[in-house]
């Protein structure tokens, strides 16, 4: 079987890591967790990191067929909904995300008093436990990794799983688990599910934050890697040790700062309110400008 062309895109403003996946037989693709750019002061959405991924797809004549997302973010808004609006002539592509997002969305809708007329529909394929589909001629896998967010999931194509929030690089170690259904216990256990791959897989990570001698963000590195060097989680680490110290550390930690607009877009599957208008509990009502979504 051959292997997926990755192409890795870093957006720096929120540390995301960003994925095109392409089977090199069909240049059939696919895209991770791709980011819509937003200016909180202003309240404004712009697409300058998203187009920047619709270059890199016309360049390499690439055909999306999928935008996929690993779960609700709640530090950058998805870029998803934009870029099928793009491709819509083109490929047509379909959105993904595992099944569980029902339960994020029925708890955000309540906390943001979002209809649910708006979240129907939200994504085309809510993904279950262990799903395959075809990129190509390439086979994806759906691996439910809960902990950060109960609907976290990760994608295993050839010998890279694509892995979201569930583990970071090693110096940066894990996710935190104190938003709604996280759980320090799962997150434990999903990452027990990433070092049961074979060690000389790739684990591409959601996020990076360098710091200290490390100047440049690094997408991924090798099972075997993280689990002899992961600061939080490398082997031999206890679930009780690790649980401890991540409720410890979480419950000193600030919300993100895109986390009320994120959410509110993010389970709308990257829509924008029929209204236009994002709600902050803290600061009222802003009207979003930029970009119709």
């Amino acid at each position: 079987m051959a292997s997926p062309i990755v192409h890795p895109v870093f957006e720096p403003v929120t540390g995301t890591w960003q994925y095109i996946i392409a089977d090199p037989s069909t240049l059939t693709a696919a895209i991770i967790d791709p980011v819509l750019d937003f200016e909180p002061v202003r309240s404004a959405i712009s697409t300058t990191t998203a187009d920047s991924l619709l270059e890199m797809v016309a360049q390499n004549n690439y055909r999306v067929g999928y935008l996929l997302e690993t779960h609700a973010h709640a530090d950058h808004l998805s870029a998803s909904r934009y870029l099928q609006l793009k491709l819509a002539q083109s490929t047509n592509p379909k959105t993904g995300i595992g099944k569980r997002i029902v339960q994020v969305q029925n708890t955000f809708a309540q906390k943001y008093g979002v209809e649910q007329p708006e979240l129907e529909d939200a994504f085309d394929f809510l993904w279950e436990d262990n799903q395959t589909f075809k990129i190509g001629d390439l086979e994806a896998k759906v691996i439910h990794l809960p902990g950060h967010t109960p609907d976290h999931v990760g994608y295993l194509i050839g010998e890279n799983i694509f892995c979201g929030d569930s583990l970071f690089l090693p110096d940066v170690g894990s996710a935190r688990c104190d938003f709604p259904g996280g759980d320090a216990v799962q997150l434990y256990h999903s990452v027990q599910t990433l070092f049961s791959l074979p060690p000389h897989y790739r684990i591409y990570t959601g996020h990076d934050y360098p710091s200290g001698d490390r100047s440049e963000p690094v997408p991924y590195t090798t099972v075997a890697e993280q689990q002899e060097r992961n600061k939080h989680l490398k082997i031999g680490t206890t679930q009780e040790e690790f649980v401890n110290w991540r409720q410890e550390r979480d419950s000193g930690l600030s919300e993100p700062r895109l986390l009320h607009q994120s959410l509110q877009v993010n389970i709308r599957g990257g829509r924008l309110p029929k209204n236009g208008v994002l709600i902050s509990p803290f600061k009222g009502v802003k009207e979003v400008g930029g970009v119709k979504l």
